[in-house]
């Protein structure tokens, strides 16, 4: 079992920047592979960006590629999803996911959950 909580959500002016982090407790957290995931209102789940377990691979959405950077930091047992070049366009309630094989985009591979942090990009 791993259990997830976010932090770092907040308001941002377009533009601006944020660090989420993503605090994991339980066993093995440096055997799961990690992702950030993003939902909008009236708007389905997307994927943001994934780290594979020990961080030498990383994935990104088009839509984040260049302004997003994903890291962990696995004695911390710790994902964090830097966010720059804010748009309105980010705003969603952000949440990360950890699964045990591997590491990609589907949210339907994803084993475990954070309940999210919300994010809003506003002038």
């Amino acid at each position: 079992q791993v259990q997830l909580v976010e932090s770092g959500g907040g308001l941002v002016q377009p533009g601006g920047s944020l660090r989420l982090s993503c605090a994991a407790s339980g066993r093995s957290f440096s055997n799961y592979g990690m992702g950030w995931f993003r939902q909008a209102p009236g708007k389905e789940r997307e994927f943001v960006a994934a780290i594979s377990w020990g961080g030498g691979s990383r994935y990104y959405a088009d839509s984040v590629q260049g302004r997003f950077t994903i890291s962990r930091d696995n004695a911390k047992n710790t994902v964090y999803l830097q966010m720059n070049s804010l748009k309105p366009e980010d705003t969603a309630v952000y949440c990360c996911a950890a699964r045990r094989f591997g590491s990609g985009s589907s949210s339907e591979t994803y084993d475990y959950w954070g309940q999210g942090t919300q994010v809003i990009v506003s002038s």
